[in-house]
């Protein structure tokens, strides 16, 4: 992986306004880059602002103070090369899996020869080619998260930004589809900036963890799975067998009780 940076936050704040005076602020003075081709997690307490600073290098919030800069430039607002998946289905059901995976390069003036390319690679790659013709309702719920990223990805973005995408997912499903962001980022060289709370899932996924403190959030410790050694395994049962996986795991333990503790 190239260690060229693809996204830098720089002294990220963002304070509400909850009307009549009263503010509360989400996050303060966070900073961190994350590296190009790289899968990088946002993990901490429960309320200590992951989504926000999300929803922030998104464009769909904006920063009080600080900087989010994507191939040298700010970000001020939802862009092309920034795409999102949501935890919360977001597929249209009128629409087939086909048209859905088609849906944003028609809105942005794809060719339809390009299109349908474009589409059946990303629906084979999220492993949906038997089903391009079922419509959402038809499918479970991880075929619709799979449904979700195979239409970002078509897009094109430099960035994949996912706020807990896999939370609403059993148990089984949901490792099966921590495994395939893995083949995904392999495949695709796509940088990936994913929200959890879960353990595990940031361990298995991360080629760097950012470790936020809680409300407001910080910078708390930013975490390299050394135990990896700079590669990644898509087979989460041999992952969690390394040696280092529990002593990182034990870790973040300790520091999610630390912070937990912090909460008023």
């Amino acid at each position: 992986m190239s260690e060229q940076s693809a996204l830098q936050i720089r002294n990220l704040s963002k304070v509400f306004d909850l009307g009549r005076g009263r503010t509360v602020q989400a996050v303060q003075d966070i900073s961190f880059e994350v590296e190009q081709n790289s899968i990088c997690v946002l993990l901490g307490p429960s309320g200590c602002g992951k989504s926000t600073v999300l929803r922030m290098m998104a464009g769909l919030e904006t920063p009080t103070e600080g900087d989010i800069v994507i191939g040298g430039h700010s970000v001020d607002g939802p862009g092309r090369d920034r795409g999102m998946v949501f935890q919360a289905y977001t597929s249209f059901d009128w629409m087939s899996v086909r048209k859905n995976v088609e849906f944003g390069m028609k809105i942005n003036g794809v060719p339809a020869p390009e299109r349908a390319e474009r589409a059946q690679r990303f629906i084979d790659l999220v492993g949906l080619g038997k089903f391009a013709d079922a419509y959402p309702s038809q499918l479970s719920g991880g075929m619709r998260q799979r449904v979700a990223i195979a239409r970002t990805l078509a897009n094109g973005p430099e960035v994949l930004l996912m706020d807990e995408p896999f939370g609403a997912l059993d148990a089984e499903t949901r490792w099966l589809m921590q495994e395939l962001m893995v083949n995904v980022a392999e495949e695709t060289n796509t940088t990936m900036v994913i929200v959890t709370h879960d353990l595990e899932e940031a361990i298995f996924l991360a080629d760097k963890i950012v470790f936020l403190s809680s409300h407001p959030g910080r910078l708390k410790e930013e975490i390299v799975p050394g135990f990896k050694q700079g590669k990644r395994i898509s087979d989460k049962e041999k992952v969690v067998k390394l040696d280092g996986y529990s002593d990182l795991e034990a870790h973040l333990m300790h520091l999610m009780r630390e912070e937990g503790r912090g909460v008023e």
